[in-house]
């Protein structure tokens, strides 16, 4: 509580729930100790807000739940059976249009971009790729398909239960909605907050090459933008992220 009352002295005016992490129980909790500082401090106003987990590509689980190691040069099959357990010459990955969204030439980043694989052959469940550096990594770790269009959902079933069981009832002010490609994600998500939701602003997050060419339309669909820049570095070049930073803030 002492902490959280000189944050808000030293004019902290949003609490951010970062619901990739935690459950419901404990953000209940934040937002409970949050509300009591609020009231010690009566001429502060400290807004709420649910960042929501979002749709991902993850790795699978890995032989003994031990990290595996991949060197430069060598062939990895990247299967979308999600309940193979992996090792270091085939892991499995969650999402199952993998195959039929990348094609030979095709950069993957794994893990915030530790391991970085080039597509060479696609199957119908299954890719094969050249492993361009060593690296060593552990299980379910995040994936990136820079400058590909993903076919992933707005906002996945945990997404909606965190939105309407949790910040609905809670009371949140501001959802940060993740990974927002195009407008009518943002409606999708206004369709899901309802009646009961309709006071609670939406701030779309741009974090891919798709989110920057619809950005436009995202921002007249959205009440505020952020600026996603580590996974943004991951779906374009590093060295454009500020281009494309400034690009947003001019508009």
């Amino acid at each position: 509580m002492e902490t959280l009352l000189q944050m808000l002295d030293a004019g902290m005016n949003v609490a951010r729930l970062n619901f990739s992490h935690g459950d419901h129980e404990s953000h209940a909790k934040t937002i409970k100790t949050l509300k009591e500082a609020n009231k010690l401090r009566p001429g502060n106003n400290c807004a709420v807000l649910l960042d929501t987990k979002g749709p991902e590509i993850r790795t699978g689980f890995l032989i003994d739940h031990k990290p595996v190691s991949f060197q430069r040069g060598q062939n990895l099959e990247i299967t979308t059976d999600y309940e193979f357990i992996g090792d270091n010459s085939k892991i499995a990955c969650s999402y199952s249009k993998l195959p039929q969204t990348v094609n030979p030439g095709d950069n993957i980043l794994v893990a915030d971009g530790s391991l970085v694989c080039q597509v060479r052959e696609c199957y119908e469940d299954a890719i094969t790729v050249e492993v361009m550096n060593d690296a060593t990594i552990g299980e379910r770790k995040n994936m990136n398909l820079p400058g590909i269009r993903v076919q992933l959902p707005t906002l996945t079933p945990q997404d909606e239960k965190d939105i309407v069981d949790f910040g609905i009832k809670q009371g949140v002010d501001i959802i940060a909605a993740s990974f927002i490609r195009k407008a009518s994600d943002v409606e999708y998500i206004r369709d899901v907050l309802g009646v009961k939701g309709s006071h609670i602003k939406i701030v779309s997050k741009i974090e891919n090459q798709e989110g920057l060419e619809n950005f436009d339309d995202i921002m007249m669909a959205s009440d505020a933008i952020m600026v996603a820049r580590g996974d943004l570095g991951m779906e374009i070049p590093t060295e454009k992220v500020f281009l494309a930073q400034k690009y947003m803030i001019d508009k």
